[in-house]
């Protein structure tokens, strides 16, 4: 194989792309990572990291002339730089899918007019349209800015109409938005899944997801719900990927309301924080099955072997110092996966734990106890 057929480019380092590098390399690939950070996570893997921004032509014209193929880490890569990087190298997720699912109004247009069933949403393009949204949407509800919203951040609940004015009104950032009422949600799942070129898709057991304050606490996989419910979360998501002409791996989280029916929230064009359970779980990782698909290899089988239960580790719990990761090491089915950060901040995503067990209840119960450990420990040296 030549030096160009075994390099794959990647556009982001941070965590999910440290994971995919960790895969590739694993396989006997090697990765360029472009990422203006000098300490971007997955710089620690990379064969070699280009420290520029995602629309630097000279770093781009490198890529693709060095790479067999590139992918991205997350969404808010400049749907033009993918678009630039197609017309030279193969390039998975595309620009279209990439440009819906990076701008709230674009996606949840797109669900609409698809007809798959979403919230109840208004656009608010500007300010002028403000008036004609309210009018649609019944309190409370969320502003939720349309580009750059994660784990939380751009959202704002407000109780009133009169509220979203004076919001919107001093807070021009915020704009262009949309005004979403809030779901009276039972529970959150994903579906994380794989789709090739040729159209084949593979999935992953649904998970079932905690949130505290917007940012993923929890995932349990697989999820504990019916078996129709599951099979129904999957085929819409295996939908959307067709209509989107999908190829590469993706998220699709759902709201379940009343009596298991089920919301479109979010669709992720990329690996996803509720698939990271997939790294010890089941034979194929979602990291690996992207390079099978980048690659045009055959899909790994995504069975699961062993129910799991994962905790998001964030920043909080380094407020003392490095946590006492000994309480990790003695349980014998817990795995530390940590993200090679240097600063963290409350809120930061800084690693995560996976537990094992004969059920999800019982990872769920591990994962907690040791959770509670974690956070009680950091508390106490703190107090100290």
């Amino acid at each position: 194989m030549s030096r160009r057929n075994r390099t794959l480019g990647l556009l982001g380092g941070g965590q999910l792309g440290r994971m995919f590098t960790s895969a590739a390399r694993t396989m006997g690939f090697d990765v360029w990572v472009l990422d203006p950070d000098p300490d971007a996570p997955a710089a620690h893997f990379a064969t070699r990291h280009l420290c520029a921004a995602f629309d630097d032509a000279t770093a781009l014209k490198l890529l693709a002339d060095s790479c067999r193929a590139v992918t991205t880490e997350f969404e808010n890569v400049p749907a033009e730089t993918l678009s630039a990087l197609a017309s030279q190298v193969i390039v998975r997720p595309g620009a279209r899918a990439v440009s819906i699912a990076q701008d709230r109004i674009l996606e949840k247009s797109f669900l609409r007019n698809e007809g798959f069933p979403v919230g109840t949403f208004a656009l608010i393009p500007n300010r002028e349209s403000c008036v004609n949204a309210l009018a649609q949407i019944k309190f409370p509800a969320l502003i939720k800015t349309a580009r750059f919203g994660y784990d939380g951040k751009g959202q704002v609940r407000v109780e009133s109409a009169e509220e979203v004015q004076e919001i919107l009104s001093h807070n021009s950032d915020l704009l262009p938005c949309i005004l979403e009422e809030i779901v009276p949600l039972r529970l959150e799942i994903s579906v994380i899944l794989a789709r090739t070129s040729a159209g084949e898709i593979s999935h992953w057991p649904v998970a079932e997801n905690r949130h505290h304050q917007g940012i993923l606490d929890i995932t349990i996989a697989p999820a504990r719900i019916r078996d129709e419910l599951a099979a129904r979360a999957r085929k819409m998501a295996s939908e959307i990927a067709e209509r989107l002409e999908y190829v590469g791996v993706m998220a699709v989280e759902f709201f379940v309301t009343g009596i298991d029916q089920i919301l479109v929230n979010e669709i992720a064009p990329r690996p996803h924080n509720s698939g990271h359970y997939t790294l010890d779980a089941c034979i194929t990782s979602q990291f690996e099955q992207q390079v099978r698909v980048l690659c045009d290899l055959p899909l790994g089988s995504t069975e699961q072997l062993r129910p799991a239960a994962m905790i998001n580790l964030l920043g909080d719990l380094w407020q003392e110092g490095t946590p006492p990761w000994t309480l990790v090491f003695q349980e014998p089915e817990a795995k530390l996966h940590l993200y090679g950060k240097e600063k963290p901040r409350p809120g930061r995503k800084m690693g995560h734990i996976t537990v094992l067990g004969p059920s999800a209840n019982e990872a769920l119960e591990r994962a907690l106890r040791l959770k509670n450990a974690l956070t009680t420990t950091a508390s106490c040296s703190v107090a100290v």
